[in-house]
């Protein structure tokens, strides 16, 4: 699939998406969240789910966690247009709730569609939700930031690596200096390249089918001559 096939297969997720009835989250939403950013990206992050601002436009991480976001791309030489950004959830929970088990596995194939179209080196998960999500493990952030792992997610094997969510930092200067460390390590991991991946899985095998013997035209009882 070249550059071209690739972006038109994800804006036919995209269109699936935008009239998801999955969940209940399509009773309250303004607009679909799906993602934004290089289709080519070697680096995506996964949040946990739009808020207000991001269901009003329509895009990811564009609020204040999302202007520290691009401050920290900043720090190691990148832009918002060299990486891929997503979220977990494709529609804002009402009043910022936390995301409910359903709504993540009806949304997950969005996700792992994205993941599979983009083919990126290195997922770095922002916050709890996400990191929890695609670990598959219920380890919290705090334990585990900045800590990179080869992980096989959906189709693909990548270098998961978990980070404090922008937003947790925007009223502790502290985790503003964690985050910017952790984020110093991406260009090495990326420069790494993406880790081996998984075999395709074997087609099952076909049963054989016998030929049906030959007959007598009978063609005339279907009125066929």
């Amino acid at each position: 699939m070249d550059a071209t096939e690739r972006r038109e297969a994800l804006k036919a997720v995209y269109e699936q998406a935008r009239v998801c009835r999955d969940c209940v989250l399509h009773e309250t939403r303004t607009t679909v969240v799906f993602g934004a950013g290089n289709a080519d990206a070697d680096l995506m992050f996964v949040g946990e789910a739009p808020g207000k601002t991001e269901d009003q436009q329509g895009l990811p991480f564009v609020g204040q966690a999302g202007k520290l976001l691009e401050r920290l791309l900043g720090e190691i030489g990148l832009e918002r247009k060299d990486v891929f950004i997503a979220n977990t959830l494709k529609c804002r929970p009402p009043g910022n709730r936390d995301p409910n088990p359903g709504e993540l596995a009806a949304c997950r194939k969005y996700l792992f569609s994205q993941l599979e179209l983009i083919q990126p080196t290195v997922i770095a998960t922002l916050g709890n939700f996400a990191t929890k999500l695609l670990r598959e493990d219920p380890t919290g952030i705090t334990r585990i930031h900045g800590v990179v792992e080869e992980r096989v997610i959906g189709p693909r094997a990548v270098r998961l690596y978990p980070l404090f969510h922008p937003a947790a930092a925007l009223y502790t200067r502290s985790m503003v200096d964690v985050l910017s460390e952790d984020f110093a390590r991406i260009p090495d991991l990326m420069a790494q390249g993406p880790p081996p991946q998984p075999a395709p899985p074997e087609p099952e095998p076909q049963p054989d089918v016998a030929e049906p013997p030959e007959e007598e035209s009978g063609g005339e009882q279907l009125g066929l001559f």
